[in-house]
């Protein structure tokens, strides 16, 4: 968006184009004939290469770190101590990955080991395989592999409740209420030995053979942000020469689709604002 407007664009890149792009196993509701999210960060990296050759856009390799909006600019600080400024900043550092310490409904010990569920093959899969949370990555897994049908225990607290109603249908899928779950090894043998507390206060005991992590994302919020409660940052709480784009505004708008909506509304915003841009053209 910001090229086809003539704008002089820089964009920073910590890692590869696409970032978890490259380990969405399927795609639903984005528009085009991609499959895979591999495919269309291919093809993303594709147009920036375009781009950046036709001199449209310039792609710098680094690690954001800093942002600070003022009068007449703006500035990013990378972690290697370089400073860029701009008329505008668009943040789209989105989300990292919770871990089990991070989720108050689960004690467990320290020796646990639960690798994410979007990492996990088929030939994974063990007899009893209990998956922490009802993230929607769960339904992108089982889309991925159609063929599999071995049954995923999962365990679902209140908050992602609503992120279940999507899967909940598939007979692959056993939901586990939850309002908590204590994970230890047992005495003998091997694998897990989890503890459930139901909402009643009930509580059950489950042997596992092995615990897969599927409890979402956190905000991954760049010193200088202005953060919400949630630690999501809304784009109307950021300076005027600071926005926000992607899976960082909100929990609710984590979709490929909106995160592209959202870049190109930011961009132009920035565009018919003549006090930010000076009313369009090449900046």
């Amino acid at each position: 968006m910001a090229a086809s407007l003539n704008l002089r664009t820089m964009v920073i890149e910590a890692g590869p184009v696409g970032g978890k792009l490259h380990r969405i196993g399927a795609l639903e509701n984005v528009p085009g004939s991609w499959s895979t999210g591999p495919q269309l960060a291919e093809a993303l990296a594709s147009d920036l290469d375009r781009l950046e050759k036709a001199g449209r856009c310039t792609v710098v390799q680094g690690l954001a770190a800093k942002v600070g909006g003022h009068d007449h600019r703006a500035e990013l600080t990378l972690a290697d101590g370089r400073v860029l400024t701009s008329k505008l900043i668009v943040v789209a550092t989105g989300v990292s990955d919770l871990v089990p310490p991070d989720a108050t409904w689960i004690t467990a010990t320290a020796e646990l080991s639960a690798p994410p569920l979007w990492r996990a093959a088929p030939q994974d899969l063990t007899a009893r395989t209990y998956v922490l949370g009802a993230d929607r990555p769960l339904g992108t897994w089982l889309r991925s592999h159609p063929n599999v049908r071995t049954t995923l225990h999962v365990l679902c607290p209140p908050s992602d409740a609503y992120k279940a109603t999507e899967i909940e249908a598939d007979g692959r899928v056993r939901l586990v209420p939850i309002s908590h779950a204590a994970i230890t090894k047992p005495t003998y043998g091997g694998g897990w030995t989890i503890e459930v507390e139901e909402h009643d206060g009930t509580k059950t005991i489950y042997a596992a053979t092995s615990v897969l992590n599927n409890l979402g994302n956190k905000p991954a919020a760049v010193t200088g942000l202005v953060s919400g409660d949630d630690g999501y940052c809304p784009p109307d709480r950021q300076h005027r020469r600071i926005r926000i784009a992607g899976d960082l505004r909100s929990a609710r708008y984590q979709r490929i689709a909106t995160a592209h909506g959202s870049g190109a509304e930011a961009v132009l915003a920035y565009y018919y604002d003549i006090s930010l841009s000076g009313g369009g053209g090449i900046r």
